[in-house]
C-alpha cells in the first residue's frame, strides 16, 4: 500500500473526507508554496501571505467534502485562493500585482560573476520592463495572463479559477499579450533613444 505522500490528491481527499484528517497535512505540504506565492503576489509581504495561506487552507479544508473532482484539486484550491485574495483586497481597497519579487528576494540577490554582469543587467532591465508593463494591464487581463504564464494554468483552469467563460479567458490572454507587446515595444524604443 502506498504511503500518503505517494497518493494522488483525489485519493487523499477521499480518505480525508472518510475520516483520515491527519492526511490533510500532505495536501498542505504539496500546495503550500504555490498558495503562499499567490498570497505574496496579492499582499507583498510574508506576514499577510502567511495569514492568507492559512485562511485558504482552512477554507479548503472546511469545503473539502464539496470537492467533486471535476477539475484538479490544485485548480479548485487556486479558485479558493483567488477569491480569497480578491475579496481581501476589496476589503482593503487596494490592489497590487501578482508574481513580483518580494523584498526578501531582492535582499537575497547575489551579484553575478563579472562576465555575466552585462547579461544580468539586460535580464533585470527586461524583467523590470515586463513588470511595469504588466502593472498597466487591466486587472482581468493581467490575472488571466499571470495564471497562464506564472502558474502554468490551462485556459480551462483559468476559467474555473476566475469564473470567466473559456472564450473570455482566451480573449483576455490574447489581448493582454498584444498590450504587453505594444507597451514593451514602446519601452524598448524609449530605452534606445
Amino acid at each position: 500500500m502506498k504511503s500518503g505522500k505517494e497518493l494522488a490528491d483525489e485519493i487523499l481527499i477521499s480518505r480525508i473526507v472518510a475520516g483520515e484528517r491527519d492526511l490533510y497535512r500532505i495536501l498542505i505540504e504539496r500546495h503550500q508554496q504555490q498558495v503562499f506565492s499567490l498570497g505574496l503576489s496579492f499582499f507583498k509581504n510574508a506576514d499577510d501571505a502567511a495569514d492568507f495561506t492559512q485562511e485558504v487552507f482552512l477554507k479548503a479544508y472546511t469545503g473539502l467534502s464539496g470537492f467533486q473532482g471535476r477539475s484538479r484539486f490544485s485548480t479548485w484550491l487556486y479558485r479558493i485562493a483567488y477569491n480569497t485574495g480578491i475579496n481581501s483586497l476589496k476589503r482593503r481597497q487596494e490592489f497590487t500585482s501578482l508574481a513580483y519579487e518580494t523584498e526578501e528576494e531582492a535582499e537575497a540577490y547575489e551579484p553575478p560573476a563579472q562576465e555575466n554582469v552585462e547579461a544580468e543587467l539586460l535580464r533585470k532591465y527586461a524583467m523590470e520592463a515586463l513588470r511595469d508593463a504588466m502593472r498597466t494591464l487591466p486587472e482581468r487581463f493581467r490575472i488571466c495572463l499571470e495564471l497562464y504564464f506564472f502558474y502554468d494554468c490551462s485556459y480551462e483552469e483559468i476559467g474555473v479559477i476566475t469564473a470567466f467563460p473559456l472564450n473570455t479567458v482566451k480573449s483576455h490572454i490574447f489581448r493582454a499579450k498584444q498590450l504587453l507587446k505594444e507597451r514593451l515595444a514602446d519601452t524598448m524604443e524609449g530605452g534606445l533613444e
